[in-house]
């Protein structure tokens, strides 16, 4: 493999460190190199690998500012730091307290469900079910899907459970930050929170789902 110039790597990571995202053929063109160097140097470099766009956007480990999912989304292209679309579904699913359908799932990661879960209907890791008449996904590890189990049949007793978008996810967020210890019930008292009409249910859910429920001191002599 031929060996570049340390200052045309050195320019070349500043530039797309600046563009935030690039392709393959971009990093080709800056380093005037073989995709094989290249690739080479995006596995030195660590880059995550876009999950929508076909894969083909890169971008600097330092660049991304993933949210409490685990996505980084720079206009229209996706990333996540479990991997590719399928470990990170992988991921969401077993993390899920009552496990994921496809709109939830497309909800997360800003895809629409109809474009990818076709391939993940006997997907290693996660086993799709039909639950009151909507297809679930939950983890394949007997004991997660027991769990999720129980509390799937709870939300579906409670339909006001829906998912938190990003920006009420920020707000409850900084909620918690600001008061330590703060329920759900007094979440929800909050008048930034009153005006985008969350229900107790789904902050609930949320806290749960992120492992961020109120915890109960013990008490100390």
């Amino acid at each position: 493999m031929p060996i570049i110039d340390s200052q045309k790597i050195d320019f070349a990571r500043s530039t797309v460190k600046r563009e935030k995202i690039f392709t393959l053929s971009r990093l080709v063109s800056i380093l005037n190199c073989s995709s094989r160097t290249a690739q080479a140097k995006l596995k030195i470099w660590n880059t995550y690998t876009s999950y929508n766009q076909n894969g083909k956007y890169y971008t600097l480990p330092e660049i991304p500012c993933f949210n409490i999912h685990g996505i980084w989304k720079f206009q229209k292209t996706a990333f996540s730091k479990h991997g590719n679309l399928k470990k990170t579904i992988v991921h969401l699913v077993r993390s899920a307290p009552a496990g994921l359908t496809g709109k939830q799932i497309g909800e997360i990661l800003g895809l629409s469900p109809q474009s990818f879960l076709h391939h993940f209907r006997n997907c290693p890791g996660i086993i799709r079910e039909k639950y009151a008449g909507v297809y679930v996904y939950f983890s394949d590890d007997v004991s997660i899907w027991k769990n999720q189990k129980e509390k799937r049949k709870t939300m579906v007793s409670q339909p006001e459970i829906r998912t938190i978008s990003g920006s009420e996810a920020i707000m409850i967020l900084v909620a918690i930050i600001k008061n330590y210890g703060i329920s759900a019930e007094d979440i929800l008292k909050l008048p930034e929170i009153k005006l985008s009409k969350i229900k107790l249910a789904s902050i609930q859910y949320f806290l749960e789902y992120h492992r961020l429920e109120k915890k109960t001191l013990d008490s100390r002599p």
